[in-house]
């Protein structure tokens, strides 16, 4: 038995592992890679694995940094199943398509530039095609807490992660020549006490645990701290004049904003509020795929969507899909929110919003998720004074917040209570930058602790 590490390292993140056990080679998760320049060269890198040798997919959840690259592994000679969860399915397609389009769009400028030879320029990675060949062989058979027997010697049991709706931890029992062992793939680890997704279910004691690291060096600020500091930042930006820009991740962060933007409003607590945009067609697709699986939501809010309500819809939001209608939101220079893709600011709509309201001291940008390293999220948040955006020198001179109460991630005590309970021999700690991991193993308890390398393979 055999585990390989085929993801990101520590300076770019991203999710790709490999078991081989009784004859089968299984991969979890195939994400890309994210976080500046190197990123991009990863993504176009050989695979470190035959595709056609691949027997099936186990996948956690559907961000891109764990599903963005299975286009590839159909267009390189994949030809299985991909398992998962019925709503991840769903949105992992609405993904893939997302990337694709964009990918599409980036080779397009790229063979306009000045001085690139024709029928020389950077194809996209994988085109529209590609995506909806993928998304045809997902199997969304997944239910939270049944065994799946994935193959002779290989079964697999999903358990929820309450990271985004359908996300989840994955817990492996190998049996090759009579040696058994398992296996716990924590997947991204959802945060605690969160208004929307049900809370993550921690998987049964395992041999082995793969363990994400994303905030393995820091605790989150309490939720309620948290939503304060939100609703005082877009009030006091309201009250001066200026606009408010949210970099939203579609899935799971932008509908948890709505929702306490929506209580914020019914309490009287943002005064001046006029517009909401959601301006993510992504976005507006996953508020959707919200109300067909309330099997995934905390019991209040299923309570809700079957008796009718809608728990994000509050006056004067406007859902933007239409890049024509998105250009409108520039009309409004004053009492405006505006959540707009991608949330580490590496593409999409938003960096037309930043291009306006950046420069403008009245306005706000605020950040409630996290920022790898090189994206340019990150590099505002760091403080630069100009940044570089569609082709435009652009000053900060709006109000920068970062409240990373709203993340969607497990912090340091959440991990260690997840580790306890699995209570492995052995541990590998991956899906983090080095600091995070650094901090994080010598606080587990008992067992050995790896930290692998791109490519490193181990027997288990």
């Amino acid at each position: 038995m055999k585990i390989e590490f085929h993801g990101a390292d520590r300076t770019v993140t991203g999710s790709c592992h490999l078991i081989e056990c009784a004859g089968q080679r299984v991969v979890i998760d195939c994400g890309l890679a994210q976080g500046g320049r190197e990123a991009d060269a990863r993504n176009r890198a050989n695979l470190a694995f035959d595709p056609a040798r691949i027997d099936a997919v186990l996948l956690t959840h559907a961000h891109a940094d764990h599903c963005g690259r299975l286009p590839l592994l159909y267009k390189r000679g994949f030809t299985g199943r991909i398992f998962c969860t019925a709503a991840t399915a769903e949105l992992a397609r609405v993904v893939l398509l997302d990337s694709a389009h964009l990918q599409e769009e980036d080779a397009l400028r790229h063979a306009a530039r000045p001085g690139v030879v024709p029928g020389r320029a950077a194809q996209a990675l994988y085109t529209l095609a590609d995506a909806q060949h993928c998304a045809n062989h997902f199997d969304p058979s997944a239910v939270y807490g049944t065994a799946h027997e994935l193959a002779p010697g290989i079964r697999v049991t999903f358990f929820e992660a309450g990271h985004i709706l359908g996300s989840a931890s994955l817990f492996v029992e190998l049996e090759e020549e009579g040696r058994r062992r398992t296996v716990a793939f924590s997947g991204d680890l959802g945060n605690l006490g969160r208004p929307l997704l049900a809370p993550p279910v921690l998987p049964p004691r395992a041999d082995v645990a793969v363990l994400e690291t994303t905030y393995g060096d820091r605790q989150h600020k309490p939720i309620d701290a948290s939503v304060e500091e939100l609703y005082h930042a877009v009030a006091a930006t309201l009250a001066r004049g200026g606009n408010v820009v949210i970099p939203t991740f579609a899935l799971e962060r932008a509908q948890e904003i709505l929702w306490y933007l929506r209580q914020g409003w019914h309490e009287g607590r943002l005064q001046g509020l006029e517009h909401v945009f959601l301006d993510s067609p992504m976005a507006i697709s996953a508020t959707e795929i919200f109300a067909r699986h309330v099997e995934c939501l905390q019991p209040a809010i299923a309570r809700q969507i079957r008796a009718g309500t809608d728990p994000f819809q509050l006056p004067g939001i406007a859902f933007t899909r239409a890049a024509a209608d998105s250009r409108t939101i520039n009309r409004f220079t004053c009492g405006t929110v505006i959540l707009a893709g991608a949330g580490m600011c590496n593409g999409g709509r938003v960096l037309y919003h930043l291009q306006r309201n950046l420069p403008r001291p009245e306005c706000a940008v605020i950040f409630v998720g996290f920022a790898a390293r090189g994206t340019l999220a990150r590099r505002i948040i760091d403080g630069v004074r100009r940044v570089r955006i569609l082709q435009e020198d652009v000053a900060v001179r709006a109000a920068i917040h970062t409240i990373n109460g709203f993340s969607a991630h497990a912090d340091q005590r959440e991990l260690l209570a997840w580790h306890r309970r699995v209570h492995p021999g052995l541990t590998f700690l991956v899906h983090g930058e080095e600091a995070a991991m650094q901090a994080l193993a010598p606080l587990l308890r008992g067992g050995r602790v790896e930290m692998p390398a791109q490519g490193q393979v181990f027997e288990i």
